[in-house]
Formats: C-alpha cells, structure tokens, sequence
C-alpha cells in the first residue's frame, strides 16, 4: 500500500512524497490454521489464553452487551475465557472439522496471532498432538476403529 501526500518545496512547488506503509506479510504457517480442527483452543496444563480489555470490549461489540456483561458471562478469573468439560473454549463449536470458533470476526488478539510465525507447536511436538487428539476426536464423534 502507498500513500502519497502532497508537499511543498522551496519555491512553493508542490513536491510529491511518497510513504510506503509497510503492509505485514502472512504468516507462512497460518495455511495450516484453514485445516485445523482447532487444537489451541484447548486449554493444556500451564497454558492460558490472556484476554485484554481491548478483546473484551470487542466482544461486547460483537454481542451488543456491555463489557462487564462479557466478563460475567464469558469471562473465568479476570482475563481468560471459561472452558468447557473437556477444556476447549466456550466458543468452540463441536461436531465441525473446521471453521470451528463461533466467534471468528471478533477473537481475541492472542488468538488472532497464533501461532506467532512460527510452526504450530501442534503440528511438530508428538506430545502436544497427544494431549489434545482424543479431546479433538471426542468433540467431532470420531470413534476409535
């Protein structure tokens, strides 16, 4: 993206200046995001989602309901999210492979930035992928064969 602005030189001659605004570059990683069943929408030991008053302010917008409405409803402690039984968020629907967060437009910012440009820890960490399938499978009815 390129704005132009218009300045005024020596002789009071308009001089064209041209400002390049840098616009972020996708992340490589986030293709993999298109795909997922969701698996950093589930709260694992030692992990939290952090969400800010800008989130949360958000998030009444999205719902037309006050801020503190939000927390009340949505909100565990002052900053995360509540979880369902199997530790997924609150805004995660079940029985859909992807497209899963029902509150997509108005995520929060940790959850917009995921994975950080970096590879999705899910996808190359065993462990973490072992944590987390059988709570994916369960929520999606993916029986054992």
């Amino acid at each position: 993206m390129v704005a132009v602005k218009e300045v005024t030189g020596m002789n009071d001659k308009p001089l064209a200046e041209t400002t390049t605004t840098a616009t972020p570059a996708p992340c490589p990683f986030r293709v993999y995001c298109d795909y997922c069943p969701g698996y950093c929408c589930y709260r694992l030991p030692g992990s939290t989602l952090f969400v800010t008053a800008t989130d949360i302010n958000r998030l009444a917008r999205h719902f037309a309901i006050a801020d503190g409405e939000v927390r009340r409803r949505y909100l565990e402690g002052r900053n995360t999210f509540k979880v369902k039984e199997d530790g997924s968020c609150i805004f995660l629907t079940d029985g859909r492979l992807n497209c899963r967060c029902s509150i997509h437009e108005a995520r929060p910012d940790q959850c917009r930035l995921f994975p950080y440009d970096q590879q999705c820890p899910y996808l190359i960490r065993a462990d973490l992928l072992a944590q987390i399938s059988p709570k994916v499978e369960k929520s999606l009815g993916v029986t054992a064969l």
